[in-house]
């Protein structure tokens, strides 16, 4: 008994506190990033505005509160674009506002922002997926059949000669782990938060296939 009034006057001691967190606002949530793998090449002053545009997110992320996964169609729009004359730089701006998967869809305001993963290669990577398997599956019919069990076992015509034959290594194009910003572009924020990617120095050219990031409107990603 003696033991209930006591956990009974800590529990009451506790309830202003628990009032106060209850009142207490949400802190605003840190800078969301969303890496868009486009589906389609935009060229500043060649594609116009109003141009559908979509990509797929490349790591599974939360928006609204809702984990989206991997692969999810983000949907939007070229707001901005215009090519580079002698007075005046190149613009590109792209925003999204919808991302649909399987399971659901949201809508959200992001914007395109200069920075991407740049496309590395992995050299030694097999093509071929699933489990490696044993010779007598992989055997082309040539040589002697492969048994495991011999000591003489050459699957291939003229492995005799002492040379060892395995596949060559092979590249595979992947995206970095690291962002980076893109060459000679500058960020400009509109009033409305808006995010337009701006070069003096040439055209901004949006390759096909290039995981970019976009962010909510007003926010650009930090080096």
């Amino acid at each position: 008994m003696f033991r209930r009034s006591r956990l009974l006057m800590v529990v009451l001691s506790l309830l202003p506190f628990v009032r106060v967190l209850c009142r207490q606002k949400p802190e605003a949530s840190a800078l969301q990033e969303y890496p868009l793998l486009l589906e389609k090449g935009v060229t500043a002053g060649k594609t116009a505005i109003g141009t559908p545009v979509q990509g797929r997110l490349s790591m599974a992320t939360l928006v609204n509160g809702k984990v989206v996964p991997r692969n999810a169609v983000f949907s939007g729009e070229v707001v901005q674009s215009s090519a580079k004359t002698a007075t005046e730089p190149s613009r590109i701006s792209i925003r999204m506002e919808a991302v649909t998967w399987k399971q659901g869809s949201e809508p959200v305001l992001v914007y395109l922002t200069s920075w991407y993963y740049p496309t590395i290669s992995e050299s030694g990577q097999p093509l071929r997926y699933g489990p490696e398997q044993p010779a007598s599956r992989t055997w082309d019919g040539q040589g002697q059949y492969p048994d495991a069990n011999s000591k003489v076992y050459r699957p291939f015509p003229g492995s005799d000669s002492g040379e060892h034959t395995s596949v060559p290594n092979t590249s595979n194009q992947v995206p970095s782990n690291h962002r980076v910003p893109m060459k000679d572009i500058d960020t400009e924020r509109l009033g409305d938060g808006a995010m337009v990617l701006v070069s003096k120095r040439s055209n901004i050219k949006l390759d096909k296939f290039t995981t970019y990031v976009f962010a909510a409107a007003g926010l650009v990603p930090s080096p």
